[in-house]
């Protein structure tokens, strides 16, 4: 071979080189595994299983800057695309990889130590554009909700924009993660005339098998290490033997919320996560406003018959709470105590706890201050008490948490504690918003020794609130201990939208008490009612004597607060009654006669104690009923009395007899009222998932 064929070889070999190692850097920058991969990737310490940096190697300050800073046109594209099918052609794969990449949240271990970059799995990232996109593609003619979005970017550390103004503007818009209904606004199901037209069955079906398939990636397989509380159903007490019934108030809406979480995602719920008090309570009526905060709620009483049981009456009992203005309120001092540990590490978690409180963090004043505690396998303080008005370094505290290790729970409310009564030496309130998933594994973790702690610690007038986030080891049963003997509430975050409802429209309520351990003892004429029993508060059940004992510790109501409860009772000589007399007992069927003339045309005679703030001594407030009682206006009672018969259905309750979810239903739209915000309207849509659930 010649020189110059050798020559014309080794131009053809290097050009065909060149042409492949071109081709192969294309194909990879189009892929996202070009050569800035590597650097991208640079520097970062890599987490070990318990969520700890296995190096100290850490970004420059001014690098960790720019990689913590959201990118939120960016996000809000990704978001969009998988929102809107139609459009989704339009982004790559590719694009969805490089997003993916540029989302960096930057994390902090231990106190005083540098921050340390997160280290993406980009595949998982990759895997889960992909599906959703693929999912959205199922359903062209509907794009997914607003809190979808939510749920959906929220493990890229910050929402998108457009998905935070909708939260914030829906309003009247229904807050259902599961998507629109036929004939209903794509972005939820308003409270006007129009959104309460029945949608097609078919169309119902084949949207609610589709969101149940965009829920499967974030529902957890295993449900049965979810705890709740044990408690026996409300019984049928014959007034003659046991007239008197007491019990505590319940503000606590967790249950609601976690409901609709099942109900959602196409499961129907454990009977025992049902309480009937707490979906009732979920929503407001329409009781006059009390005029003094010496006497802080009106109490009222109505009397219909039952809609399920023509042959027996309802009672409703409405407290409704002085309303104090925010601005009118004491600085308030928040710690927040938030679980860290690894069972927070999914996006209905630790993820949507950051962005609840970055809507929290936007209602406070100047002169509130906050600070945070976390704990994981140990407690630390992330954030020293700061004005509110310091929100970046608040956000920064935020936005560094990083789930991983053990559950001291223990420890991190001694830490939160401690914290809170140190900052509450200038005057105003303290209270601990504890936000977990209910897993305490490390320290003192029996539910008897923490309710015996956490009571002693409510007498130093530092209250505890509970927010519930996710699903798979939900602990249930821990958060009403929690919130009950720590003087605060209980809710359950399962979208933005919720908490938006808790921490921002009921605000007041979740942080300002009127009124402390507030008592129901209602009794019961014999005369005139042969049968009586309360529709939920199980758990809240009182001794007749702890009625007048002010060393037993009861429900609180916060500022703006609505409380409501609901007998139905069997009045004497009705073909309702369920208990015979018994054999060998005196006979426990009581004349007329043997009551006072006074009082023979009463039904029941209700009775309220409770405390103002700061006060040792409760008082008292009384009330008879009568048949023809009529304080509550019978729309809201009949939807109330919707809502319980919707709870009683879901705990598989015998006294329904024959009525019927659509039945339910249709109470329910006839008597929405003023649905403001929406809430009402949202209650509809849950009716018609239960009815998909169970078929």
């Amino acid at each position: 071979m010649s020189i110059r064929q050798i020559g014309k070889l080794v131009s053809v070999v290097s050009v065909v080189c060149i042409a492949v190692f071109i081709a192969v850097f294309v194909f990879n920058k189009e892929n996202g595994s070009g050569s800035d991969a590597p650097d991208l990737a640079k520097g970062f310490a890599k987490p070990d299983d318990r969520g700890s940096p296995a190096s100290s190697q850490a970004h420059p300050p001014e690098k960790a800057s720019r990689l913590a800073a959201p990118k939120t046109e960016k996000i809000q594209s990704a978001a969009g695309s998988a929102a809107m099918p139609d459009k989704s052609e339009a982004v790559s794969e590719a694009a969805a990889v490089d997003q993916a990449r540029t989302d960096t949240e930057v994390v902090t271990a231990v106190p005083g130590s540098k921050p340390f970059a997160q280290e993406i799995d980009w595949t998982d990232r990759f895997s889960r554009t992909r599906q959703h996109r693929q999912l959205a593609q199922s359903e062209p003619s509907r794009p997914a909700s607003t809190d979808q979005r939510q749920v959906y970017t929220s493990h890229l550390g910050v929402p998108t924009a457009k998905a935070a103004n909708e939260a914030r503007e829906r309003q009247a818009q229904v807050r259902l993660g599961a998507g629109s209904l036929d004939g209903v606004s794509s972005q939820g199901l308003t409270a006007s005339s129009s959104a309460f037209a029945p949608p097609s069955s078919d169309r119902l079906r084949k949207q609610a098998d589709v969101a149940r398939r965009q829920s499967a990636a974030a529902m957890p397989h295993d449900l049965s290490r979810e705890r709740f509380p044990q408690a026996i159903g409300g019984t049928v007490n014959k007034v003659a033997s046991a007239p008197v019934s007491t019990y505590s108030i319940d503000v606590d809406t967790a249950s609601y919320s976690f409901v609709r979480n099942n109900l959602v995602n196409g499961a129907r719920p454990h009977p025992q996560a049902v309480r009937p008090e707490e979906l009732i309570n979920y929503f407001s009526y329409d009781y006059p406003l009390p005029d003094s905060p010496e006497v802080p709620f009106s109490t009222n009483v109505s009397m219909i018959d039952t809609p399920w049981n023509a042959d027996t009456k309802l009672l409703q009992i409405g407290l409704q709470g002085y309303k104090i203005p925010l601005a009118d309120l004491p600085p308030q001092h928040l710690v927040f105590l938030i679980d860290t540990s690894g069972s927070m590490n999914r996006p209905d978690k630790l993820p949507l706890l950051k962005q609840a409180f970055r809507l929290l963090l936007a209602t406070l004043r100047e002169e509130d201050t906050i600070a945070i505690v976390t704990y994981a396998g140990h407690a630390r303080v992330a954030l020293e008490p700061t004005p509110a008005s310091d929100k970046i370094s608040i956000a920064d505290a935020v936005n560094s948490l990083w789930p991983g290790g053990g559950t001291a729970g223990h420890a991190g409310l001694q830490e939160a504690y401690a914290l809170a009564d140190s900052m509450r030496e200038n005057g105003g309130n303290a209270r601990i918003l504890l936000a977990t998933d209910g897993d305490f594994n490390v320290g003192l973790s029996s539910v008897s020794a923490l309710k015996d702690y956490i009571k002693n610690q409510s007498n130093n007038g530092i209250g505890l609130s509970v927010l519930g986030f996710g699903r798979g080891n939900y602990n249930d049963a821990l958060m009403q201990t929690l919130a009950q003997n720590g003087n605060g509430f209980a809710a359950y975050i399962d979208t933005l939208a919720e908490a938006r409802k808790v921490l921002v429209e009921s605000v007041v309520g979740s942080l300002m008490t009127i009124a402390s351990d507030v008592k129901i003892q209602v009794e019961f004429n014999p005369a005139t009612i042969a049968e009586y029993r309360l529709i939920g508060y199980e758990t809240r059940a009182l001794q007749r004597e702890d009625f007048n004992n002010d060393k037993v510790d009861a429900g609180d109501i916060g500022a703006g607060h609505t409380v409501t409860a609901l007998y139905e009772v069997t009045p004497v000589g009705s073909p309702a009654m369920r208990l015979d007399d018994l054999r060998y007992q005196v006979s426990e069927t009581i004349p007329a006669t043997a009551v006072s003339d006074e009082f023979a045309d009463e039904v029941a005679f209700v009775k309220l104690r409770y405390k103002l703030p700061g006060e040792t001594k409760s008082r008292l407030i009384s009330t008879p009923v009568k048949f023809s009682t009529s304080e509550i206006p019978e729309s809201e009672t009949l939807f109330a009395a919707a809502v319980a018969g919707f709870a009683q259905h879901l705990q598989g309750s015998s006294y329904l007899g024959a009525w019927t979810l659509g039945e339910m239903a249709e109470m329910a739209r006839t008597h929405a009222g003023d649905d403001r915000l929406g809430y009402r309207a949202e209650f509809l849509s849950l009716l018609q998932l239960a009815d998909f659930a169970e078929n």
